[in-house]
């Protein structure tokens, strides 16, 4: 057992004993449990150091009285630990304060490195695949409804102050001379509703070479509002255009009508996403040649089309006159329907399909990055099986993988965590 043998002006001393014995790996579970009971040793001093001496204090303006001292049990990264702390009640009784929590930003019951630790391994994998890592691999024996309860606090503070707290951009090692917005949608199955579709956005930062610097990512639950996901998104727009004025603002996106509507005003550019153009070109190369033995034919046909829009200026346009002229042709009926459904989206896209020009200015044709987004900010954590969401609990889950994602945000949650701290009244 560790012994504490020595605290002086903030520097303790503890000592520990191990007995190595068994194979390797036995003794490195003895010594990860030794360090653990270290780590709690020394983590109960640093919180004592953040308790009162049980004088009166003043909070907004009213006295509160200390009780006598309470037993509460704190979960830590290297284990529980039991403290007697002050708490504190006003003349009136009713909830009590106590300064410990409030002072070492305590949430719920957990030690701030801990709370990091649950909501970075939540925002990754559910409550049970937490603790089964915990206790596998660190020695922890932590119920799923304590990660569940800590992962939600610190989802929930993410969700309130999304808004409200700024996050500066990492240190970039070029100027930055374009940042492309661009939006999309990935499906999850919610509790009530069945399937609905979930909004995804991110905003990148390119050099002047086309290298993509940075990348902020954003994203909200189906039901949790179209319009706040634009508000938040927005925020983000505004911050950006204060930094970079003379940035070009591109917008990249697929034929949605809505994406186009919020994203023009912002945008000094706007541009059809390049790989959705050729999903309805793999289709509509069917009805340029639609019998069997065709293939060969049919696949240089789509390679031609993609490399002439990439080369050619007004290559969308030729390409959309050829094929108006195979549609006037008889076909089967599904293949007449895909290039009909191609016509309609070139001919609605037209002025923003001009991928030439933006290959010559080394700007990006494509909005991979929300695409990926999508898969790993959505599918990957929201889409497993037999997972059924409420609104709260995704919006909280996709908070914090936004978070996590974006580079340098989730330290700088944290550190806001510790400047501004959480509400840390009891009922």
């Amino acid at each position: 057992m560790p012994i504490l043998t020595q605290n002086r002006n903030g520097s303790i001393t503890i000592s520990v004993t191990l007995e190595l014995k068994g194979d390797m790996i036995e003794m490195e579970n003895t010594i990860l449990d030794a360090v653990n009971k270290v780590g709690c040793v020394g983590t109960a001093e640093a919180l004592k150091s953040f308790d009162t001496t049980g004088e009166p204090i003043i909070k907004e303006k009213i006295k509160w009285t200390a009780r006598n001292k309470d037993s509460k049990k704190y979960q830590t990264p290297y284990g529980p630990i039991n403290l007697e702390r002050y708490v504190y009640q006003t003349s009136q009784g009713g909830k009590i304060f106590c300064p410990l929590d409030e002072k070492a930003r305590i949430i719920i019951a957990s030690t701030p490195k801990f709370a990091q630790q649950i909501s970075y391994k939540y925002s990754q994998n559910n409550a049970k695949a937490v603790s089964d890592d915990l206790k596998e691999n660190h020695n922890r024996l932590i119920a799923k409804s304590t990660i569940q309860n800590i992962a939600d606090w610190v989802g929930s503070i993410a969700c309130a102050q999304e808004e409200k707290w700024e996050y500066e951009l990492p240190k970039l090692e070029d100027p930055v001379s374009t940042i492309v917005f661009s939006l999309d949608g990935a499906y999850l199955l919610m509790a009530q509703e069945g399937y609905r579709e979930a909004m995804v956005g991110a905003i990148s930062l390119y050099n002047p070479d086309g290298e993509r610097q940075h990348t902020m990512y954003f994203a909200a639950p189906p039901q949790y509002g179209k319009a706040s996901f634009k508000a938040r998104y927005e925020y983000e727009i505004q911050r950006l255009k204060e930094q970079y004025p003379k940035a070009l603002y591109l917008g990249i996106a697929d034929g949605a009508k809505d994406n186009w509507g919020f994203l023009t005003p912002h945008t000094d550019q706007q541009l059809l996403d390049f790989y959705h153009v050729t999903e309805y070109l793999a289709k509509a190369s069917y009805g340029v040649y639609p019998k069997k033995e065709d293939n060969i034919l049919r696949k240089q046909w789509f390679s031609e089309a993609c490399s002439s829009l990439k080369n050619e200026e007004n290559a969308a346009q030729q390409i959309y006159t050829e094929l108006k002229e195979v549609a006037e042709k008889k076909l089967p009926k599904k293949r007449q329907a895909d290039l009909n459904r191609t016509l309609t989206y070139f001919k609605n896209n037209l002025t923003r399909m001009n991928y030439a020009a933006h290959i010559n200015q080394n700007l990006p044709i494509g909005s991979g990055v929300t695409e990926a987004a999508c898969k790993t900010l959505v599918k990957q954590r929201l889409c497993g099986s037999g997972m059924r969401w409420k609104k709260q609990g995704a919006k909280i889950v996709l908070s914090l993988r936004a978070l996590v994602q974006t580079t340098n945000r989730w330290s700088q949650f944290w550190k806001k965590i510790n400047q501004f701290g959480v509400d840390f009244q009891l009922a």
